[in-house]
């Protein structure tokens, strides 16, 4: 572990790095008239405590760089004004700690930075979620003790790592970890993989065959796929975890194993012994510990990071150049569902290092498939007809955003759709610029002499989700708790930020949350908010509202 100090102000930052040195951490003081970043390339700090005017262009560049390393930067300011805090952490500060500082305070944050830091490369597991951060706490608290470990995700999101994480935090490190997918294996191997098999024992069994429990003694024993294991296997299995022993196929000697067994799975075992294709009495014997991966898409803020880290690890392995990735190539990887999780993630990094050196990925790089996901629709359900609160009947078109960008190309897909409809109804207003269509005549729009006087409002209501019913503002009317207006001609940056502030407002003002709620990177975010000007947001406010993934739903006149 090593943490770095950076010295641009004498108080309290000595103060901080004499009580860090007394409880162990390793660190280094850099003054002003130092070689920063050639200290900095030497020494590859897990941290960087930065003192002075963390604004400062050039500290703001070094910040840059030092993420890029994959340090984690603790600022100690003296602007205490509001609102200070969450932008610099929108400027990629991990901590920020305003004066007048307790040192005490500092040096204990910093140290749980570094202890984060070094677990996160011990593991493999990087990122700043609070998903993720959940499944290193687990990890740390399960490493130690012999339990079974069950290891719930989907395919690619880092089961054996996790696994392996833990063969290496706990006492058996150094001995054997031993892998194997049982999925893979045909069902009249598995067994022989599995306990071994005596000469002799079936045709082919030219010689006796150790299994991998035995292999494993001692160590762990990683059993990927464990829901793919046929109901025979799973009898002796159960067997062996609860006698400790195992007899090789053909054999009669029993042989004592100690073996830790951790499994994992792509699919909920719990639902398989509901459906009855696995025994409950494994499933509760696997299940002493368990741990949920979630997949990517639920962890958007960690794609950055991760990212980061695989275009270090590949510009190496390949002796390749890598410049970068431009912010709106980043925010096409940050918005992709990625189906395939961190393993698509990681192939596509590497394929764009070795097939893009010497420049700057931009959009133009990334592959289709993944540039154009944002304007793919899911499936539309086509509602029956419905009466609104301006009491005209229509039919709900209900559809899933995802995004910010998916709210802005999914909207002028409901307008080109609709302007067919327009004269739909006797004299017939022109289509409207949010997608709506009017009326006319005595139908819809019969009492407005304009479409913009039809009241209809953007309305959250529950269920689920967060939904919003889209429409149009009445005017002179107050909107109604809980509604966000659209009005005809608002452009799609004020309905980028309609859409932002709706997210705060819902998640009181927190930003990670609202993030995390709007499927951008806290970053992103914290550049909207100075790009709106919406730096004060309450956090009182409470919508109600449930789920990360917003639905709309849009009332069309007929």
């Amino acid at each position: 572990m090593k943490v770095v100090v950076m010295l641009t102000d004498v108080e309290p930052a000595v103060r901080v790095n004499a009580l860090l040195e007394r409880s162990g951490v390793d660190t280094e003081v850099v003054s002003p008239l130092d070689d920063v970043r050639g200290t900095l390339a030497r020494v590859h700090p897990d941290v960087v405590v930065m003192t002075g005017t963390l604004l400062d262009q050039q500290n703001l560049a070094l910040v840059r760089e030092q993420l890029w390393a994959g340090a984690a930067i603790v600022g100690l300011s003296d602007i205490g004004e509001e609102g200070m805090v969450e932008r610099l952490r929108g400027l990629g500060y991990s901590e920020v700690y305003i004066k007048p500082i307790v040192p005490e305070e500092v040096a204990a944050g910093v140290r749980r930075l570094a202890d984060r830091q070094a677990l996160a490369r011990d593991t493999g597991l990087y990122g700043e979620s609070e998903a993720i951060r959940e499944v290193l706490v687990k990890v740390e608290q399960m490493a130690p003790v012999s339990s079974t470990v069950l290891v719930e995700g989907e395919s690619g999101t880092g089961k054996e790592l996790v696994a392996r994480a833990m063969h290496r935090l706990g006492p058996r490190r150094g001995r054997p970890f031993i892998a194997v997918n049982v999925g893979a294996l045909p069902e009249t191997l598995l067994e022989s993989e599995l306990f071994g098999h005596e000469k002799g024992a079936f045709t082919g069994a030219a010689e006796r065959r150790i299994g991998r429990f035995e292999l494993a003694d001692t160590g762990t024993l990683f059993l990927d796929e464990i829901g793919d294991i046929p109901p025979a296997t799973q009898v002796k299995l159960l067997r062996v975890l609860e006698e400790r022993e195992v007899t090789r196929v053909g054999g009669t000697q029993a042989i004592r194993v100690d073996v830790r067994v951790i499994t994992a799975t792509n699919r909920p075992l719990r639902q398989q012994v509901e459906e009855g294709t696995f025994r409950p009495d494994l499933y509760y014997r696997l299940n002493v510990l368990s741990i949920y991966l979630p997949p990517l898409r639920e962890r958007r803020a960690d794609i950055p990071i991760l990212v980061r880290r695989f275009i270090q690890e590949f510009s190496a392995q390949h002796d390749r150049p890598f410049h970068g990735i431009s912010g709106e190539a980043l925010q096409m990887l940050v918005e992709y569902p990625w189906p395939g999780n961190v393993r698509e993630l990681r192939n596509l990094v590497e394929s764009m290092v070795v097939l893009s050196p010497g420049h700057e990925i931009g959009p133009a790089d990334i592959p289709r498939e993944i540039r154009d996901a944002g304007a793919r629709f899911l499936p539309v359900h086509v509602g029956p007809l419905v009466r609104g609160r301006d009491g005209v009947e229509g039919r709900e078109i209900e559809f899933i955003v995802r995004s910010l960008v998916e709210l802005k190309l999914q909207v002028e897909e409901l307008r080109r759709r609709t302007e067919p409809l327009a004269a739909v109804g006797g004299g017939g207003y022109p289509a409207l610029s949010n997608g709506e269509v009017g009326g006319g005549g005595a139908g819809a729009g019969a009492g407005y002499a304009r479409p913009e006087e039809r009241p209809h409002t953007l309305e959250t209501v529950g269920g689920g989700g967060s939904r919003v019913l889209a429409g149009i503002e009445a005017p002179g009317a107050p909107p109604p708790p809980n509604v966000v207006l659209v009005r005809p001609g608002m452009t799609m940056a004020e309905i980028e930020r309609a859409a932002i502030e709706a997210a705060l407002r819902e998640r009181r003002g927190n930003r990670r949350k609202a993030a995390e709620m709007l499927g951008i990177g806290e970053r992103t975010l914290y550049r909207k908010l100075q790009e709106y000007h919406i730096l004060d947001m309450p956090e009182t406010v409470d919508l109600s509202l449930t789920g990360a993934t917003p639905d709309v739903r849009t009332m069309v006149s007929e």
